[in-house]
């Protein structure tokens, strides 16, 4: 099963060849261009098969047909909360106590699993492609592409906002900059050190009392565990934290991923998605 794609060429395209509609407006990666090349229905101009090289003029129907192989996930009937879906994205406010993916740890009991499920029941393609995943014990959107055209535009244009609530008074914002690095590599623990990999976190406080303080926080890199080990680094562990803080009663560490931007892969909207805390993070919020 297949993703088909049809774009009417407009003016400015008029006698321009297809790779340049593919490369400049679609922006398809190289990769998929190439993979479209060997189906006989992959690139098609009016309906017929078309070269990268050929000509197109202004009102001409370009074709694009992605292939979209299920994968190898077991399917397992969980609720999940959908914020949004359509042919190439379904966007997830996903459970802290949820893995994303499968690992030796979790088999069956993760948001691939139940993904997989939802989408088997609307024979959509089951391949599970998380743009950007939360660790387990973080909420939060998680983006999931449903095919290659949208795993590999969407990644380029996304931002995300998290919020956090961390042990101790911040100053009123700011910028933690210090490297990361993996002390062990058998294990999944990471801290600030020198010879680690430069990491960026910037912080807004929303709200605070003397023991907590409820933050919003962006992310200049991208780096495992950034956020958390980042104020862990500060002696402000997140609350929950069992990793780099102390784990209380809450089970999972506050921190979600409150709200994402990015440009949709086909219509090339900018699209906003806002999903609230769960419930034990929002009573805490509220506490303060």
């Amino acid at each position: 099963m297949g993703r088909k794609i049809e774009y009417i060429i407009p003016e400015e395209y008029n006698e321009k060849r297809v790779i340049s509609y593919l490369r400049g407006e679609i922006k398809l990666s190289s990769r998929l261009i190439r993979t479209l090349k060997h189906y006989d229905t992959g690139i098609t101009l009016n309906g017929v098969h078309t070269r990268t090289v050929d000509i197109m003029h202004t009102g001409d129907i370009l074709g694009v047909d992605i292939p979209c192989p299920d994968g190898e996930i077991e399917p397992v009937e969980m609720p999940i909360d959908i914020l949004y879906e359509d042919d190439d994205l379904i966007i997830i406010n996903k459970s802290p106590f949820l893995a994303c993916h499968p690992t030796h740890n979790h088999q069956g009991d993760t948001l691939a699993n139940a993904l997989v499920f939802h989408l088997m029941q609307e024979n959509k393609p089951t391949m599970f492609r998380a743009v950007g995943r939360l660790d387990k014990g973080t909420s939060g959107i998680v983006i999931c592409a449903l095919n290659k055209h949208a795993a590999n535009s969407v990644p380029k244009t996304v931002e995300k906002e998290y919020y956090a609530v961390v042990e101790g008074h911040l100053e009123e914002k700011g910028t933690i900059d210090a490297p990361i690095y993996r002390p062990d590599p058998m294990k999944t623990l990471r801290a600030v050190g020198e010879g680690g990999d430069r990491a960026v976190t910037h912080w807004e406080v929303i709200k605070q009392n003397k023991n907590l303080s409820y933050v919003r926080v962006n992310l200049e890199t991208g780096r495992t565990h950034q956020i958390r080990v980042h104020f862990a680094s500060l002696g402000m562990p997140l609350v929950g934290d069992y990793l780099y803080g102390t784990q209380g009663d809450i089970g999972h560490q506050l921190l979600h991923c409150g709200k994402v931007t990015f440009t949709h892969p086909v219509s090339r909207e900018k699209m906003t998605i806002t999903a609230p805390p769960p419930e034990d993070m929002q009573m805490i919020i509220d506490s303060i």
